[in-house]
């Protein structure tokens, strides 16, 4: 006769609803504890208030940021009748301004030359970028945050929307979504269908950087997606979501200059919006092979839906396009024949100038800083140089394609 085979101890009796149910309460945790986690290493960061604060600039980055020399600068702040106070001097005396003493000197310029201010002149339109891709890791948001901040210190005055329910711009200007931005205060509280819409002027917040501010995202943005998807339904519904951004963005038309919006890493309604609203669009693109495979149908799905924009009478012409290479390894051989490519293809849609991948920038950004906060003392100098000459140059292409724009360049 056989043995008897050992018993075999039955798995507890928990149905599939309890497993979800403790994955489901294992996530809230997580997100909680998290959440409580970054408060502390914020206000760790940047006590008393846990708000950050922008550094001071050397004479020599202010001379730059105004295009006369470091001569010329020390003469203007010099002259009594300037009304601009005297820079903070180091034990050295080397001067130290701020961003705001900077745009005063700008402004005095001005009263010379009027080109030393470039902010909007009769005739021209409010330009709004979409910086956007398919997938998330391509830079888009690091690109976003310098560009808001560059275009800032140049004294342009820019206001940045975070339409990622990931909130990351948002935390790159020091705001922690869950504490820091409550319900309707992300741009879903300016484009929700009912009642409770609010106006854009009572989301927007001033950063610690003058000439730019923001309207921070949270995870209530998704809130969008469903709430539009229900709308379309309606009679006349998508016109008006169409034109939703658009008209949100009409409130504060007289304020700005240039709208830079950081779309989330999926084609939905939000990216959707912003690309109706949009006067200019920037895609950026890691040159790795599965990236631009996932481009390819990033491009063939966006077009296919702004045809359907269009054909419904929305607008989706647009200033100008450019793809930008980002996270760029000038020494990896792959990335250089895809860049190359990109060119064979795309032309001058490509950009010439390229955001290279830097140490620099996964240091600063370790504290949640741009290169322009975190300054060149921070860290390594050539290293610094090298990143920050590719951020300027990329920046700067942009600025000179909004200029052609508003027809002052050609």
């Amino acid at each position: 006769m056989n043995a008897a085979s050992p018993a075999v101890p039955l798995a507890p009796n928990v149905d599939s609803s309890e497993r979800r149910q403790s994955y489901t309460q294992h996530a809230l945790d997580d997100a909680n504890t998290l959440s409580i986690r970054l408060q502390e290493f914020r206000e760790r960061l940047y006590p008393p208030s846990a708000s950050k604060t922008l550094r001071k600039f050397t004479s020599n980055e202010a001379s730059k940021l105004l295009g006369i020399s470091d001569t010329y600068l020390r003469q203007i702040i010099s002259d009594p009748e300037s009304g601009i106070e005297e820079p903070e001097r180091t034990p050295g005396g080397r001067f130290l301004f701020t961003l705001g003493q900077i745009h005063a000197v700008r402004r005095r310029l001005a009263e010379f030359k009027a080109s030393h201010m470039p902010t909007r002149r009769a005739g021209e339109r409010l330009c709004v970028i979409a910086i956007s891709n398919f997938k998330g890791g391509s830079g888009k948001t690091t690109t976003t945050a310098h560009l808001v901040q560059y275009l800032a210190m140049r004294g342009y005055r820019t206001l940045a929307i975070d339409l990622d329910p990931q909130a990351s711009l948002s935390t790159m200007f020091g705001l922690q979504p869950e504490y820091d931005v409550g319900p309707d205060q992300s741009i879903y509280g300016a484009m929700r269908y009912d009642d409770q819409r609010k106006n854009l002027t009572d989301i927007i917040r001033k950063t610690y950087m003058e000439g730019a501010d923001i309207v921070p995202a949270n995870i209530e943005l998704q809130e969008f997606e469903h709430d539009t998807a229900r709308f379309m339904r309606q009679p006349g519904g998508g016109a008006a979501f169409f034109n939703r951004m658009s008209g949100v963005l009409r409130e504060v038309d007289n304020c700005y200059d240039i709208v830079v919006v950081d779309c989330p890493p999926q084609l939905g309604f939000l990216t959707l919006s912003a690309l109706c609203a949009a006067t200019a669009a920037i895609i950026t693109i890691h040159p790795q092979m599965l990236d631009v495979a996932s481009m390819s149908q990033f491009l063939a799905m966006k077009g296919q839906l702004l045809q359907v924009i269009e054909n419904a009478g929305g607008d989706s012409h647009i200033d100008w396009f450019r793809y930008l290479i980002t996270r760029y390894e000038p020494n990896d051989a792959p990335q250089t024949q895809i860049v190359t490519f990109l060119r064979g293809m795309f032309a001058d849609r490509v950009m010439t100038n390229m955001m290279l991948k830097s140490t620099a920038i996964s240091d600063a950004g370790l504290s949640r800083l741009t290169l322009y906060e975190a300054g060149r003392e921070s860290m390594n100098r050539n290293t610094y140089d090298r990143a920050i000459d590719s951020v300027n140059s990329v920046n700067e292409e942009v600025e000179r394609l909004i200029r052609q724009a508003w027809g002052r360049e050609s």
